[in-house]
């Protein structure tokens, strides 16, 4: 089982005020051998369409030193649940949950951007202090 990112009960609370119910804690993946742990997992009702949307997220916090190497880390994570999730889960969406401060200090660079854009990566931005979702960015 892997280390809980310092983080998690921030997303987690914040999500939930949002009306998602968090289903998996952590998300477990069993695919071709090899055994994954997302963060979270969550669904929520979309009323208009009486339908769940899935959503797996994983919640980085950026922390370390160097943000190019925990964003080369992050990256090669998402891909890869991306990657089985597209087999065996196909409605469920994966997500990157970064603070608002690391949004702002990182995410905004011109290589980031890039990077974003071209791994299509969807975020969520979180306010640590308040425990909300600032942005979904899809």
């Amino acid at each position: 089982m892997p280390a809980k990112d310092i983080f998690l009960d921030t997303v987690k609370n914040a999500l939930i005020k949002e009306g998602w119910t968090i289903t998996d804690d952590p998300l477990y993946l069993d695919y071709g051998g090899v055994d994954m742990y997302v963060d979270l997992g969550a669904e929520k009702l979309i009323a208009a369409e009486k339908d769940q949307e899935k959503i797996a997220v994983e919640i980085k916090s950026f922390n370390r030193p160097s943000l190019i190497s925990e964003f080369h880390g992050a990256l090669g994570q998402f891909l890869n649940y991306r990657l089985v999730l597209e087999d065996i889960e196909p409605e469920r969406k994966v997500y990157l949950a970064i603070s608002e401060d690391v949004y702002e200090a990182f995410f905004t660079l011109v290589f980031t951007q890039k990077a974003v854009e071209k791994y299509q990566i969807k975020l969520i931005i979180y306010d640590i202090n308040q425990e909300v979702i600032k942005q979904w960015k899809n």
